[in-house]
């Protein structure tokens, strides 16, 4: 008791002795009582009877000189937050030694003790030291959200002198300006980079997705490449020889051509993010589509350039020609035996339906990994080499891993967690929409099926109460080799609406031939990065009157 009683006396000493003006000013100014009076009330108390009111008074005391504390130290932020600064005192604030400082619109921010933290690695965030983060916020257009900003605002130390004109650097060019056109019909995800999906009622219409809504999953700024000068370089082994390959060279390749389904491992992340917040672009059911691709097959070049198989662990590493101003390109890998088997039949593209590529889709080579998640399948591909690991890009080695329902971005550890390779069965419904109104005799129900490692989707079950009673669908298109099921299965049930009912909770869910099916919801399978999002589809519908 004696203990506790110098400990609240000596706080409320602390909280009563504002020292100078510009405290008491500050008590006043930040008070939500203008009558608010701080004051040393006696700790002295006897009698059974006043035990509890002493305590009482101890408890009140106690949140007494919490808040006085946490006023006056948000009185001194609220007063160091608007201390001035010329660009030149920034620009001197470029290293660990002298702090990291960074400015956005007229605001500075020592971001020194949030460098190690920055999700992209501390050199991306490290090239803005000294100076503003607009032309790197330009060009990584998920930076500019609410989460973020109010992350950076916890490290805000003051504002630009009001006489300080925008620097130069802020009059850059629109490293966008130069992207592709895009179809009308596509729902755009980000704009900068473009990401895009088309809409439900579109993605199975077909079971080849036309390439102008073929979704669109973009990580930079698309490349504009001359075909007549693009050259592939293709590191050899020790002892082997390196190749730089022109397009006629590639040609001169046996084509190989195949039916491949893509999908974006955060396909269907929307649905993660109704339980729980999630960091990512809110795809819905179309981050998926199929195509017929052409090109040459990896293992033939591989065996050119004088690879093989060996017994030590290998991976083919993929660069992109898409770079951020430091010059780092977009990079994944993929392991060596799957690159050197033909039976797996990874391409170096150069056709997309019986064209060249697009160039939101890589023009004029891209990857192509039948049975892998999309991240994968590099774009715009520049370098092919093997390597003893697996790719040091940012997204393979810190993005594109699944984590339990517990991790959060504060426990999260992405050298715990194997990248993604190949996909979990998937399924969804293109028709009807949630919240459509249907016809009261009959509903057709429509939708796609997919599994990942060439694992064929052998069963579609469809129910209309929300999972009490299911139906079997029917597949349509052609069945694939065991194994080598790279495509998609469109699906679709005709069935009489039950009578008297208002309401149907439509459910689908897909069975591989490994016996693999769809968790029935989000929850067991939420993670932070909202990917690998594969629970039962679920549509809500009326049923007209």
């Amino acid at each position: 008791m004696l203990l506790l009683h110098r400990a609240v006396g000596l706080g409320l000493r602390q909280s009563c002795r504002l020292k100078s003006t510009t405290s008491k000013i500050c008590i006043q100014v930040c008070s939500t009582n203008d009558s608010f009076q701080p004051q040393c009330p006696s700790l002295y108390f006897s009698g059974d009877n006043s035990s509890t009111r002493g305590w009482r008074v101890l408890g009140a005391l106690l949140g007494l000189g919490a808040v006085l504390t946490y006023r006056d130290h948000h009185c001194r932020a609220a007063q160091e937050s608007t201390r001035i600064y010329t660009r030149e005192e920034v620009k001197s604030h470029s290293s660990p030694e002298t702090r990291i400082w960074v400015t956005l619109g007229s605001e500075v921010f020592d971001v020194t003790e949030f460098v190690g933290l920055h999700p992209g690695g501390p050199s991306k965030l490290m090239l803005a030291a000294g100076g503003p983060l607009e032309p790197f916020w330009a060009l990584y257009a998920i930076h500019n959200q609410s989460h973020v900003r109010e992350i950076l605002a916890q490290y805000k130390i003051g504002e630009l002198s009001p006489e300080e004109k925008a620097p130069s650097t802020l009059k850059t060019s629109d490293p966008y300006a130069d992207d592709p056109i895009r179809h009308p019909a596509l729902k755009v995800n980000s704009q900068c980079p473009f990401n895009a999906e088309p809409p439900p009622e579109l993605l199975t219409e077909n079971y080849i997705t036309p390439n102008p809504i073929f979704f669109t999953r973009n990580h930079l700024p698309v490349p504009n490449l001359d075909p007549d000068t693009y050259r592939l370089h293709i590191v050899g082994p020790p002892g082997g020889h390196s190749l730089s390959l022109s397009l006629d060279d590639l040609y001169q390749f046996p084509k190989h051509e195949i039916t491949v389904t893509l999908q974006c491992a955060g396909n269907r992340r929307s649905e993660m993010s109704q339980l729980k917040e999630v960091r990512g672009l809110e795809w819905s059911t179309g981050a998926i589509s199929t195509a017929r691709w052409a090109g040459a097959r990896l293992c033939d070049v591989l065996a050119q350039a004088g690879h093989q198989l060996c017994e030590n662990e290998a991976h083919v590493c993929f660069e992109g020609l898409d770079s951020d101003p430091t010059g780092t390109a977009y990079g994944a890998s993929i392991p060596l035996t799957r690159a050197m088997d033909p039976e797996a039949e990874v391409l170096l593209a150069y056709e997309m339906n019986g064209q060249p590529l697009p160039r939101d889709h890589g023009f004029p080579v891209r990857v192509v990994v039948p049975g892998v998640v999309g991240a994968r399948h590099v774009k715009w591909l520049g370098k092919v080499s093997v390597e003893p690991e697996e790719s040091h890009s940012h997204w393979q080695r810190r993005d594109y891993k699944g984590f339990s329902p517990s991790v959060d971005w504060d426990t999260v550890d992405f050298d715990s967690a194997p990248s993604i390779q190949e996909l979990p069965v998937q399924s969804a419904i293109t028709e009807p929409k949630d919240g459509e109104m249907i016809e009261s005799r009959e509903v057709t129900v429509k939708g796609y099926a997919w599994s990942g490692g060439g694992r064929a989707v052998i069963r579609v079950d469809v129910s209309l109460d929300g999972g009490l009673t299911w139906q079997v669908a029917q597949l349509d298109g052609k069945e694939q080799r065991p194994g080598k099921a790279w495509a998609w299965r469109l699906w679709q049930l005709q069935a009489p609406v039950p009578a008297g009912e208002k309401e149907l909770n439509i459910v689908c869910k897909a069975v591989d031939d490994s016996y693999n099916v769809q968790p029935d919801t989000v929850a067991p399978i939420w993670n932070l990065r909202g990917v690998l999002s594969n629970a039962w589809h679920r549509v809500h519908v009326w049923v007209a009157p």
